[in-house]
């Protein structure tokens, strides 16, 4: 019986629509001050829930990877579609802090790593020799996804308070994860790649424990920490720098979710073409000393609106990148076939720099301490990117 032709874009496009789906929870910022009125509070309690949804994100994955490994794609990610709605809906009747740390920071963000790995793996292993391209493709999806929703929960929020905002859009985005889930089908053994001509870099496959062996490892798990750690401290207090570090009103610094949606999404796609052609690792030390120049002017520089905007998105674009490249540097690395598992256990330095950035500041009482000490942190990074060297 002769086989199914399968097109592989199809797989992209519905990798693209559960990336979308679990790409708002990079609208957090919109939900700070309505939690904060309707509930009375405080703003780092607020802050922590983003932290908190991060990292269980990022650790889930280390589980998920190796899950999807063995039992497929299509499954994994619809139980995090479930996970992920889910956990909206039920912070949709939280009264209190801690049942919104579990709903939306443990419950949905683990449906955030159950889904995310998923797409990524599986376009990976369809267009095996333009990881840097279709990478950029399918983490540039997830990060337009507060750009695609942010008017869908101002309108909610407006029209129906922050408890129906969280239980709607619970519905939406559990529907769009479970119908791009079931496109998630990976390429039979004999598939043969659709492009043409581009040079091929995977020669070995290691395992976790193999991974784990190797310097390399470590020194990119270290450089993907500190590559993730502004680029999430912007993320989640972009409005609120708006309006205490550049006078801006509220509507207006709330545009820099949108902002941040667009340029985060489109440094996904172009840094992780460009590092096809470039080199990843040369890529990932310009993206270090252009983050470190942007903290270093909101920090010193009084901000305006223009430069406000001009440093934001500088960040975000370079934030992009780092997620787009870091993939296709483990895939380089390590190999295509356990894939999810070893990203899921590089994944990990992105959750923790979730928690690193509120901790920072918590210590230094301020942002544009904070700001120095990030800029620090990536000037760190890019002079650890001259002692990579392949396994």
């Amino acid at each position: 019986m002769e086989k199914k032709y399968i097109n592989p874009w199809l797989i992209v496009l519905g990798a693209i629509f559960i990336q979308i789906s679990i790409g708002a929870i990079y609208s957090w910022s919109l939900f700070n001050q309505p939690l904060i009125d309707q509930f009375n509070w405080t703003n780092s309690q607020v802050i922590l829930t983003f932290s908190i949804t991060i990292f269980t994100f990022a650790f889930t994955t280390m589980f998920s990877g190796r899950l999807q490994d063995k039992i497929g794609p299509k499954v994994v990610a619809t139980i995090g579609g479930v996970l992920y709605g889910g956990g909206l809906i039920l912070s949709s009747f939280a009264t209190t802090i801690i049942e919104l740390y579990i709903y939306y920071g443990i419950i949905a963000g683990a449906g955030v790593g159950f889904s995310y790995v998923c797409p990524l793996s599986t376009c990976i292993k369809w267009f095996p020799q333009k990881k840097g391209f279709i990478t950029g493709i399918i983490v540039g999806a997830f990060g337009i996804g507060s750009l695609f929703f942010k008017s869908i929960i101002e309108f909610f929020l407006l029209s129906y308070g922050i408890s129906n905002t969280f239980l709607y859009l619970g519905i939406i985005y559990t529907t769009f994860v479970l119908i791009g889930a079931q496109f998630l089908v990976l390429p039979p053994k004999n598939h043969i790649p659709i492009i043409e001509n581009i040079q091929s870099i995977d020669v070995h496959n290691f395992s976790v424990q193999q991974m784990l062996q190797t310097k390399s490892f470590y020194l990119l798990w270290i450089m993907y920490f500190l590559a993730c750690v502004s680029g999430l401290l912007v993320i989640s207090l972009a409005k609120d720098i708006g309006i205490q570090l550049a006078n801006l009103t509220a509507s207006v610094a709330a545009n820099a979710v949108a902002l941040i949606g667009l340029f985060n999404a489109g440094g996904r796609l172009i840094w992780g073409s460009l590092s096809d052609k470039l080199g990843r690792i040369k890529i990932v030390f310009i993206m270090f000393i252009i983050t470190s120049i942007c903290m270093i002017m909101m920090s010193i520089i009084p901000l305006n609106f223009i430069l406000f905007f001009s440093c934001l998105c500088s960040i975000a674009f370079c934030f992009g990148g780092f997620l787009s490249v870091f993939p296709t540097i483990t895939s380089d690395f390590y190999g295509i076939k356990n894939f999810g598992a070893n990203y899921g256990i590089m994944y990990q330095a992105y959750g923790l720099a979730a928690l690193a950035g509120p901790f920072i500041m918590q210590s230094t009482g301020e942002l544009k301490l904070t700001f120095i000490i990030t800029s620090i942190l990536s000037i760190i990074g890019a002079c650890i990117t001259f002692m990579i060297k392949p396994s």
